[in-house]
């Protein structure tokens, strides 16, 4: 029996996970040790450690993260404590696999734990690129703690091929996050709206801004280059919040600020995923920054609006409309999206990132054995 220790940290990456624990829970062979930690476990962001409890997963372990402050200096603070925390669990529970997803800067405290322990680490996510965040550097430092990974498509495979990787270590899966989309029955427009108590009127947008981390320009500056453009836009405005990097609570104090003085705004600290897939199956379109609007966005055939850097570097599709952060040019942008010729041009759209097999590939992997001595001593490069 192994012991595999999937880890999650926020709402973004428990949607990668979902399809993964259902494939380890009917797994035979394998024993699931799920630790939860940082949002999850905050009443700011949801509390969204309840929806796992409701969707039936078992969870081992509950390691506090403080999300109190932040700065940076608070932000370095929570991880290097949260890493002793994760060491404690590893000692009691005594994984034979960690399983991580994406780019996270929290993922560094269980994979430092992890290698002073000797335990193996399984990395879903590797070989993409976020130039403009901090997320790209903490990727690839994972990637270089990691004996196993899994990745959504052969370009990010060649990427971790460059980097030393070697090529018995990486499986092209796909992304898990889009499995559920093959299994899940979206609400209906009426059911939608009733659910989060505001009427949908026409045209609805779905907005997800998060920090930049690397921008030259600041949370609030950007922020307002956003509400100054979504003042022009009628229509409903839903707002999810952002991720708990430094400046988050800027962007947090602003949205909920705007959503007080529109009506037709509301401001959700985590929307679940039926609610929010089926938001974006009845959106007209996604505004943000966010990996959701390029990751997930073609599989609802519907336009996103990417602002800025964040994103910059990744493989997009032809529903991506990319402007700076500047009001104008983002007004502009959302208008483009929401004219009948770009959303007729989008018929037809494949979603690149997935198939809704990967949770499976992924598994398979896993069930065909391993030998933690082997993932252990990792070649490098000549």
């Amino acid at each position: 029996m192994k012991r595999i220790a999937p880890i999650t940290f926020t709402r973004a990456e428990y949607s990668s996970f979902v399809p993964v624990l259902k494939a380890l829970r009917d797994a035979h062979g394998i024993e699931t040790q799920l630790l939860v930690s940082g949002t999850h476990l905050s009443p700011q962001f949801g509390n969204t450690v309840e929806q796992i409890v409701t969707d039936g997963f078992s969870i081992a372990d509950r390691i506090p993260m403080e999300i109190g402050s932040d700065t940076p200096e608070a932000v370095s603070r929570a991880v290097g404590l949260v890493m002793g925390g994760f060491a404690q669990s590893f000692a009691r529970l005594k994984p034979d696999l960690l399983l991580l997803v994406g780019d996270r800067l929290e993922l560094i405290a269980p994979a430092t734990a992890a290698l002073a322990a000797r335990i193996p680490v399984a990395h879903i996510s590797g070989g993409d690129l976020t130039e403009g965040a901090i997320d790209n550097q903490v990727r690839n430092a994972v990637t270089q703690m990691s004996h196993l990974h899994f990745v959504a498509m052969q370009e990010h495979a060649d990427r971790l091929l460059r980097m030393g990787e070697e090529s018995w270590r990486i499986c092209v899966t796909g992304d898990p996050a889009l499995d559920v989309l093959n299994e899940m029955r979206p609400m209906s427009r009426e059911e939608l709206a009733k659910s989060l108590g505001i009427e949908l009127k026409p045209p609805l947008l779905v907005i997800t801004f998060h920090p930049t981390t690397l921008g030259t320009t600041t949370a609030a500056q950007e922020v307002s280059a956003l509400l100054s453009a979504l003042q022009q836009v009628e229509g409903t405005l839903i707002f999810t919040m952002p991720n708990a990097d430094s400046e988050w609570k800027t962007i947090v104090t602003r949205l909920t600020d705007f959503a007080a003085h529109h009506p037709s705004a509301q401001l959700y600290p985590s929307l679940g995923q039926l609610r929010y897939y089926s938001l974006l199956k009845h959106a007209d379109v996604m505004v943000g920054n966010s990996s959701s609007g390029i990751w997930e966005s073609p599989s609802f055939k519907i336009p996103a609006v990417n602002i800025g850097d964040r994103q910059r570097g990744r493989f997009r599709a032809r529903n991506i409309i990319d402007v700076p952060c500047d009001s104008e040019k983002i007004h502009a942008g959302i208008t483009r999206a929401l004219s009948p010729q770009f959303r007729s041009s989008l018929a037809g759209l494949v979603n690149p990132f997935g198939d809704g097999g990967a949770a499976r590939r992924i598994v398979d992997v896993l069930k065909s054995g391993f030998d933690s001595r082997s993932l252990l001593a990792k070649t490098s490069p000549v």
